[in-house]
Parts: C-alpha cells; structure tokens; sequence
C-alpha cells in the first residue's frame, strides 16, 4: 500500500506512528464483531491513533464471507452511533470488484496477506481528500498500475513472511 502508494494519505500516517495494527485471535464473527467494536472504543478514546488495521487470520478466509461480514461490520458502526464518524475499508487476500475476474491485477490494490478492516475517521478522510489536487484520479491511476505491474509479479508482494 505506502510502497506502491496505493493510497496516498497513508505513508504520512504510518511515518508519524498514528497507524494501529491489531490483530484478532477471534475464529468467529461474533468474535470478530467484539474485536471491531473494541477497536472502535480504541479509536474513541485514544486521539493519537488516526486509523486501526484490524486483522483477523483466523476467520472469514473465504471471500464471500467476508463480503457478507461488511454488513454486519457497517450494521455496528449504525448501532454504535459511529456512522459517518468512522468507515471501514476492506481488504482480503482474495479480493475482487464486481465485474472483474478473480485474476485481474485491478483486485489487488485490495488485496492483503490476511483478511482485515481497515478502520478510518471520517474528519481525516475528509481533510484528506480536500487537500489532494485530483482524489478522483487516485483509484484509475491504481488499476493502471496494477495491470502494468501484473498479477504474478503483485501476488509476490503478498506473500506471507
């Protein structure tokens, strides 16, 4: 992601260490829900984090349930009175847009080693995208590059280590 950069509001975030990386021993959604809500809790009461990696090894391996999750995922953030306070982003090593094939490279600018969400303040994505010059540009410039560089030589920076 900050290598490529995919997104180009991340490398400034992961330089000032306001980024949390929390992983999840959770093996149930349920239990991952609680994970969720406890990194939202997190991010509610500590200002010096900007955004939260949840990463959940352990469960939703298969895409389509993890697709399913987001809803249940978004349906906390609407219970816990959060929406348009945070978003979630999501990232999968099996990720894939709708009308693409499993293989195009486009899928992996989503792509990550394991499952996770990506937890994000609204105001910081809106200051974001008010200072860069062309935020539309941002997604066509990361499938242009995916293609160049290829889904063979992309599923190599995946691998786990």
């Amino acid at each position: 992601m900050v290598g490529l950069n995919l997104c180009p509001f991340a490398k400034r975030e992961l330089l000032r260490n306001a980024v949390r990386f929390a992983v999840s021993p959770a093996t149930t959604e349920r239990e991952l829900l609680h994970a969720l809500a406890d990194e939202l809790a997190h991010l509610e009461t500590d200002t010096s984090t900007e955004t939260t990696l949840l990463i959940h090894p352990q469960v939703l391996g298969d895409f389509g349930d993890y697709n399913d999750f987001l809803g249940d995922a978004e349906a906390l953030l609407v219970d816990a009175g959060l929406e348009g306070v945070y978003q979630i982003a999501s990232f999968h090593p099996d990720y894939q847009f709708a009308g693409t094939e499993p293989a195009d490279a486009e899928n992996y600018s989503n792509r990550s080693p394991y499952p996770l969400l990506h937890l994000l303040r609204e105001a910081s994505v809106a200051r974001a995208v008010e200072s860069h010059p062309d935020v539309d540009a941002i997604p066509e410039r990361n499938i242009a590059l995916m293609r160049e560089m290829g889904a063979g030589a992309l599923q190599a920076l995946l691998v786990r280590q």
